[in-house]
């Protein structure tokens, strides 16, 4: 089996079917690498790097696919690591490498069709988890607190146990709301958590996001204010709490992480083991977040989990792209032993659902192992024309000069 060509696919749809995400988000991009063989199997991944900047995929494939051309796909460490040292300037973390997720996981989508198996049983993943926990992704924090109680209670009847929800708020009729010092921030979240743990109870797991990694001044919390948060909120028994500072600030992530009882997640924005190990090596997080669409592959994801085991540490699957994503991080998760949780938005359909296909199983708030040779994934032109690619439709920090209109 020989590579013969490698195409991009730019596709825009629904965010999900869930309402309370859609309040505020209407839709999404979507960036995936189709690799084309002389045997007339196809290979499929996806880059999140769709979500944020879709045109810009297609030209960085393009400079990698004749690395590929005329290849076969069954050494996927070797033609990563040539797409690797080609772009050794500009992509030993960051876009480039985020872009080469994508090829690779197509790789190991052929490699598993190849060998009849799926993903993970070729990572090496066979016998780690029989089934594993699921927290619904919740986006924001919707308020006031009758809509907060609707949320959770919809996610709770799509059978989660473990739900995740946002620091401040988004309203429909005053839209976003951020806390800009230490005291507002402690008293803001510990009220929204106390509400949320009497309304589900004390077995449903409750995760934070900071999105601190996403967040523009002011309200970029800072280390005074995320340990200020973290004493208010230690009582309501967090799983995590996710991002609550800027990537920029390793040092500040590792004395959070000595300083509260509050797990401590991060790691969505990180691309490369070397991008990683600057954090890791600071034991800045007890739970690691990479994401088999983002972190540069999914050998690379595995390196990350491997390393974060090393010094005692779990993982937690992030996954906020497509289906591709979605199984990736799957895979990812089943074929690393120290996986805890798995990231799975909720209400799922169009582009998720249409794309994941029957290998996503969910039962009563776990995902289980994917069954099908390679990730599982589907990829019709009848999908492809069902949602065409909207240019400008990507997600970013909307400043002056450029805002956010969606």
């Amino acid at each position: 089996m020989r590579i013969t060509e490698v195409k991009t696919v730019l596709l825009t749809g629904p965010y999900s079917k869930d309402p309370y995400i859609l309040a505020c988000r209407p839709r999404r991009s979507a960036a995936f690498v189709e690799i084309h063989t002389d045997a007339g199997v196809t290979g499929v991944g996806e880059t999140y790097a769709g979500y944020f900047f879709p045109e810009s995929v297609p030209v960085i494939v393009d400079f990698f696919a004749p690395i590929l051309i005329g290849q076969s796909p069954e050494d996927v460490e070797e033609l990563w690591q040539r797409m690797y040292r080609s772009g050794n300037y500009w992509c030993r973390v960051g876009l480039g490498v985020a872009v080469i997720n994508a090829i690779e996981a197509a790789l190991w989508d052929l490699r598993g069709k190849m060998h009849g198996v799926p993903v993970y049983q070729l990572l090496g993943g066979k016998g780690h988890h029989e089934r594993l926990p699921c927290y619904a992704s919740g986006g924001p924090s919707n308020y006031p607190f009758d809509e907060l109680a609707g949320k959770l209670d919809f996610y709770q009847s799509l059978g989660f146990h473990g739900i995740k929800l946002g620091t401040g708020s988004f309203s429909a009729e005053k839209g976003w709301f951020a806390t800009t010092t230490a005291e507002e921030a402690a008293e803001f979240e510990s009220t929204k958590l106390a509400f949320a743990r009497m309304h589900v109870g004390k077995d449903v797991r409750l995760m934070l996001d900071g999105h601190m990694g996403n967040n523009p001044a002011p309200t970029k919390w800072n280390l005074e204010t995320a340990a200020a948060v973290m004493k208010a909120v230690e009582p309501y028994n967090l799983f995590f709490f996710e991002e609550p500072l800027h990537y920029t600030d390793p040092w500040g992530y590792a004395e959070l992480c000595k300083g509260t009882t509050v797990p401590i997640a991060g790691g969505e924005c990180l691309t490369a083991m070397y991008e990683w190990q600057v954090f890791a090596e600071r034991d800045a997080f007890d739970i690691g977040q990479p994401d088999a669409a983002w972190t540069g592959g999914l050998s690379e994801f595995m390196r990350v989990a491997a390393m974060m085991d090393s010094r005692g540490r779990k993982i937690a699957t992030h996954a906020a792209g497509a289906g591709g994503a979605l199984m990736q991080n799957i895979h990812c998760a089943f074929a690393c032993a120290n996986t805890v949780i798995c990231e799975v938005l909720p209400a799922l359909g169009g582009m998720h659902l249409d794309i994941a296909g029957e290998d996503f199983r969910f039962d009563n708030g776990d995902v289980l192992p994917p069954e099908k040779p390679g990730l599982g994934l589907v990829l019709t032109d009848e999908i492809k024309n069902r949602y065409p690619f909207v240019p400008g439709s990507g997600e970013f920090n909307s400043v002056p000069g450029k805002i956010l209109v969606d």
